[in-house]
Formats: structure tokens, sequence, C-alpha cells
């Protein structure tokens, strides 16, 4: 099947490119960068060199609809949202890695994203895309809504708890820690590296556009509104989410309890690994792959359970977690292209 990656230049990008050379039912057609039309993919990202031979080009939607069947977008946001209409028009499936197809809410993709959000038409076909959630729906999409990163580990780590009603889902804490690739390739302040190296810091306290993705996710699962304390940081390491969860327990449960219902819930789920008790997994340990490790704890002295949800950013909180859902929507494998170690160390 020929596909097409649109925003070839960001890291998304790259690691969509590094799954799908290897993935035995697909071949990238082409790679879509407006701002380096003409220009070699192995010049921009020189280990790609003799590796991969593609020139970028410019997006003309006409042309990509007659070469490829499926088109991912690895573009920032508010950009898919006006290119996804016309193509799906055409009879191409679009996997979206932004935002701008996950929230249904008006009103808060503008307050959140500062946009308008896209024509009702097409978001009543966007699928969100969290694969272990949403895997019926998502065999038919033609619009699919790739999750974010801190929603993809936070929402694989709350939802067995909330579907079997053991938490308080009024008492959601969430510490989330992410690397410096998530905020891109652009060059920010930030995450330049005398900023960043040997720092810690919580940013975007009460606005960050996880939030309302994350309560929609929670809110679907349990049929009625839920909120959630959310605050993430950055953390000098290049790759990886960890999402440290508090919440409380209003009935006594024993951390084995607690680890049946995980382990129940996710027998059939490739990509998630529930830990042993007293096992809490950490980000290198799934470190380029396609996995969310899940640690737990029920703290009979606080009542509380801790939830310790990692992956990827770039993989199953991106990349990896797209080509799962292109795998699930073509009828194949989900794990295809997809089942390989962690890098390690």
């Amino acid at each position: 099947m020929e596909v097409a990656i649109v925003g070839g230049t960001g890291y998304g990008a790259v690691e969509l490119l590094r799954f799908l050379h290897n993935h035995p039912h697909v071949n990238v057609k082409k790679v879509i960068s407006h701002s380096n039309s003409g220009t070699a993919l192995a010049d921009v990202y020189p280990h790609l060199t003799e590796i991969v031979d593609i020139e970028m080009s410019a997006l003309d939607i006409d042309e990509l609809a007659q070469e490829v069947e499926v088109v991912f977008f690895a573009t920032p946001s508010n950009v898919s949202k006006h290119h996804i209409p016309a193509l799906v028009d055409k009879g191409v499936r679009c996997i979206d890695l932004s935002g701008d197809f996950r929230l249904r809410d008006g009103g808060q993709y503008l307050s959140y994203y500062g946009e308008e959000i896209a024509p009702a038409a097409y978001m009543e076909q966007a699928v969100y895309g969290l694969t272990e959630w949403n895997k019926e729906q998502i065999k038919d999409a033609m619009i699919l809504a790739n999750p974010g990163c801190y929603p993809t580990a936070t929402s694989l780590g709350l939802i067995p708890a909330l579907e079997q009603g053991i938490v308080d889902q009024s008492s959601i804490i969430i510490d989330a820690k992410t690397g410096v690739s998530g905020a891109g390739r652009s060059l920010a302040l930030n995450v330049h590296f005398s900023e960043m190296n040997e720092n810690l810091k919580a940013y975007k306290i009460g606005e960050h556009k996880h939030i309302p993705e994350i309560e929609q996710t929670l809110t679907d699962t349990v049929k009625e509104p839920v909120q959630v304390i959310f605050t993430p940081h950055i953390v000098p390491m290049t790759r990886g989410i960890m999402s440290t969860i508090y919440v409380d327990l209003p009935e006594t449960y024993t951390t084995s309890q607690v680890l049946e219902m995980y382990q129940t819930y996710y027998q059939d789920h490739p990509f998630v690994r529930v830990r042993p008790e007293g096992v809490f997994p950490g980000t290198k340990e799934v470190y380029g792959s396609n996995y969310c490790d899940i640690g737990l704890y029920a703290d009979e002295r606080t009542g509380k359970l801790i939830i310790v949800s990692v992956i990827d950013n770039l993989v199953k909180g991106a990349a990896g977690q797209a080509i799962q859902n292109m795998n699930v929507m073509c009828g194949w494998d989900e794990k295809t292209g997809l089942d390989q170690l962690p890098i390690y160390p």
C-alpha cells in the first residue's frame, strides 16, 4: 500500500519513516514538506543516507490523492484541518498526529488551540485513536485522530480502574514528565541546552492543551463529566513520558487485586505491559518502542491508588500508535511493523 507523510522534517515524521521502512505491507511514496520541497530527506536527516532515497515535495492534494491510500499528518496544530477534508472527499484515509481532530467541543478547541475547530461534517467522521480503548471504531475510520503523548500514557493508566468503578473519579491528580523531544524540532529557549541541562521544570499548569483531551476520554469512559488536576514537567532527557497518577480508593483494595484487574483488562492488548507487584517501570524500558508499561500500588494506609505509566512520547505517544491504528484500519495484525524490542540502555 502506498502512503505519504505530510510534515516530513519533524521528529514524528522521521519516527514514522523508521517503522514504515520495514513494514511489510507499506511503501512510503511521498514525504511532503513545504519549507523543504526539492530537498533530499537525507540532507535533513543524514542518518537516512543510502537508506531512504526520497526527495521532499510540496503538497498537491489532487496529485497525492491519485498516488496514495493513506496520508499521515505529522504537522503542528492548526494545519491538518485545512487539508484533510479535501483528501477524505477523494477517498484517502488520513491519520492525524496533531490535535486538530481530537477535541469535539469547538469552544474548548478555540480556548486551547487558538483557532476555530475543523468543519462539523469532518469532526463527526473523526475517530479518536487510542487503540486499546477504541479498536472497533478505528477499523472503519476515514479520519483518525491520533492521541497526544500525555493523554496516551495517562488514559491507558486510568481507564481500567475507572471502568471497574474502583476509584473516586473526582480525585484524579496527574504528575507527568516528558523529555525535550516532545517540544518538537523547532528552536525554543525553554529547551535550549543551557536552559534545560541539569534542570527540571513544570510548565503550562492549568492551560496545557492535553487537559481537555484527557478529560474527554475519561468522561467518555465513565459516561459522566470528569475533571483532573494535570501538572506537566519537562526533564533533561530526549525521549520518554512518565505519568504518575494519584486517585482515591473509596473501598479497600490490595495491590494484587488491582493488578489482577489490569492484567485481565490488557491481556489481549500486546503493547500494554502490566508490571508484577512491587515492580515499577522507567522510561528507558520502553525507549524506541510502542509499549506502554504500567506499575500499580494500592496504598492501604492512605486509601489511594498510585499508577505509574510510561511510554516513548515519539512512538506510542505519536508515530508508533499511528501505525498501530493504520494496521487496525487496514485489517492487519496491529503489531505489524512495530513488534521490536525497546532500545536499552
